[in-house]
């Protein structure tokens, strides 16, 4: 059993100034002694937060912060698999009228794929997607 971190929670450490071991205790705390890791598509969104910092410093800060998350946690990629159950779930959830935004689907269903549970502080997306385990910080 591990947890997947939604990019929500990794975004709102950083902007409380929280350090990366910081981060890790508190969902540790929350959420018990776990393996904790990041989809490949949470990186990108990670990635995506460094290039629309408002200020040089701000950018700098993230990527020290995302590069010290990296040293500390693995990164589950996407796979041929992932992309096939996500295209099931998705097909399914829509077709009931259930649309999941598609980043979180792809990490909701990463998580789903390895049986993680999905760290976010965003329940809403992530609980729309059948079978997924949801932790809330």
């Amino acid at each position: 059993m591990g947890l997947i971190l939604d990019s929500t929670v990794v975004i709102a450490a950083e902007r409380r100034g929280d350090t990366v071991v910081q981060l890790l205790q508190q969902i540790a705390a929350a959420a018990g002694d776990q393996q904790i890791a990041i989809s490949s598509v949470g990186l990108t969104e990670l990635v995506h937060a460094i290039y629309r910092a408002p200020a040089a410093h701000l950018r700098l800060r993230r990527e020290d912060f995302i590069r010290d998350l990296l040293a500390d946690v693995e990164v589950i990629p996407y796979t041929q698999s992932t992309a096939m159950l996500a295209g099931k779930i998705d097909g399914e959830q829509r077709a009931l009228g259930v649309t999941i935004p598609s980043m979180d689907l792809l990490i909701g269903v990463t998580a789903l794929e390895i049986g993680y549970s999905v760290v976010t502080s965003n329940l809403r997306h992530f609980q729309l997607i059948p079978g997924l385990t949801v932790i809330q910080i």
